[in-house]
C-alpha cells in the first residue's frame, strides 16, 4: 500500500464554483457575526470594541471596517483552501493549523492593547468567535467542492 493519496486516482478535481459561492456564503456569515457580536458587546453588555463608549451601540465606522475585515478574512481562507486543495497532500489538516493559528493571533492581539480589560477579553471572543465559524464553515465548503477522479 501506497502512503501517496493521490495514487490510484490522481489529484482531485476542485468544483471551483461551489467552493467560491461557499466562500462568498461565508463571508457575509462572518460580516454578519461581527455586527450582531459588536451590537451585542456595545448594546447589551456596554463594553466598548473597537471605539469608545460615546459611539453608541452601532459604534462609527470601525463596526463596518471590522465586518468587512471579517468577510475578507472568509474569502482569503476560500483563496488559500483553494490553493491546498490543489497542491498539498492532505490539504484541509494543512488548512485547520492555518486557521487556527491565525485564530490564536486574533484572540491573544487585543491584550497588547492599552484597552481596558473587559474590552480585550469581549474583542478576543469576537475574534475567536469569528476564527472558528470561518474555519469550520470553509472547511465544510472545500471538503464539499472537492471530486475524487477516476
Amino acid at each position: 500500500m501506497t502512503s501517496e493519496p493521490y495514487a490510484r486516482s490522481g489529484p482531485p478535481e476542485v468544483d471551483a464554483r461551489r467552493l467560491w459561492s461557499g466562500g462568498v456564503a461565508t463571508a457575509l456569515v462572518g460580516a454578519l457575526i461581527a455586527v450582531v457580536g459588536i451590537v451585542l458587546v456595545r448594546g447589551v453588555l456596554d463594553i466598548p470594541v473597537l471605539a469608545p463608549e460615546g459611539e453608541g451601540v452601532w459604534g462609527d465606522a470601525s463596526t463596518g471596517w471590522y465586518a468587512a475585515g471579517a468577510a475578507l478574512a472568509a474569502l482569503v481562507s476560500t483563496g488559500l483552501a483553494h490553493v491546498l486543495l490543489l497542491t498539498t497532500p492532505q490539504p484541509l489538516r494543512f488548512f485547520g493549523w492555518v486557521v487556527g493559528l491565525a485564530t490564536v493571533i486574533g484572540v491573544v492581539a487585543p491584550f497588547t492593547s492599552d484597552a481596558d480589560l473587559d474590552a480585550e477579553v469581549a474583542t478576543a471572543g469576537l475574534n475567536l468567535v469569528l476564527g472558528v465559524a470561518i474555519g469550520t464553515l470553509v472547511a465544510s465548503v472545500a471538503r464539499a467542492a472537492v471530486r475524487r477522479r477516476r
